[in-house]
């Protein structure tokens, strides 16, 4: 009886293993740019936090995408294990941000004129974040109304409604972690480039920063305000 060679490929496609064909490696490390066609070497620090952050924010619309759909199902389980895995890609996408800041900000200068107009702001994966995360917000407000509770309803009444309220901090946390993502990319941004100076589509750094206080999911920080202000006047009575 033949005996397969397992270190042997099998699958079809370039690649020395099946390893390098089916992660498609050989084109995927080509990507980056080839160390004599560089105009400096932190090209390729530049490049791969960039790129790998695409693949995480990829990652994280798809299964905020899914857990819509779910949800849509009244699958809250489902979805909520999908958003902690869209979670965790946020915190991987910004805590790879540190990596920037190995760079020096004049060297940085020779690898911002091979740019062109390139910005954060053209981001397919933020793009993608910012059309999917507005119906997640939708569908969480119908779940609401069909049990006929308000955000604060549901915050006091959290331990009657466990899955619900749990959905609910899944997206203050998406929320809060979309606003840490853009803090870090606008302190990253200020480090190595300054903040009072114009960005490469001639938006000023500053606007960065001004994009912080943005929420996607205002009636959730707002219950916040408003359970304090339940609880005060409670303890007056």
């Amino acid at each position: 009886m033949a005996v397969d060679d397992l270190s042997e490929p099998i699958l079809p496609g370039p690649g020395a293993s099946d390893y390098e064909r089916y992660l498609r490696t050989d084109e995927l490390l080509s990507l980056q740019p080839e160390p004599e066609k560089s105009a400096h070497r932190d090209e390729l620090l530049f490049t791969t936090v960039h790129q790998s952050s695409e693949l995480w924010l990829k990652l994280a619309w798809h299964e905020v995408e899914e857990a819509t759909t779910l949800l849509e199902d009244a699958q809250l389980g489902a979805a909520i294990r999908l958003l902690r895995r869209a979670l965790l890609c946020l915190q991987f996408a910004t805590g790879q941000l540190d990596m920037l800041e190995q760079m020096s900000p004049w060297e940085y200068q020779v690898i911002r004129k091979k740019l062109g107009h390139g910005s954060g702001f053209d981001s397919p994966g933020f793009r993608e974040i910012r059309r999917v995360t507005p119906a997640l917000g939708q569908v969480f407000s119908a779940l609401l109304r069909e049990r006929g509770l308000s955000v604060v309803d549901l915050y006091v009444q959290g331990r009657e409604h466990e899955e619900l309220y749990q959905l609910g901090e899944c997206l203050i946390e998406w929320d809060e972690r979309l606003t840490l993502w853009r803090m870090r990319h606008y302190k990253v941004v200020s480090r190595i480039i300054g903040d009072e100076v114009i960005g490469t589509q001639g938006t000023p750094v500053e606007l960065l920063g001004g994009l912080i206080k943005q929420k996607f999911f205002p009636e959730l920080w707002d219950a916040r305000n408003r359970l304090t202000e339940l609880a005060g006047s409670a303890e007056d009575t």
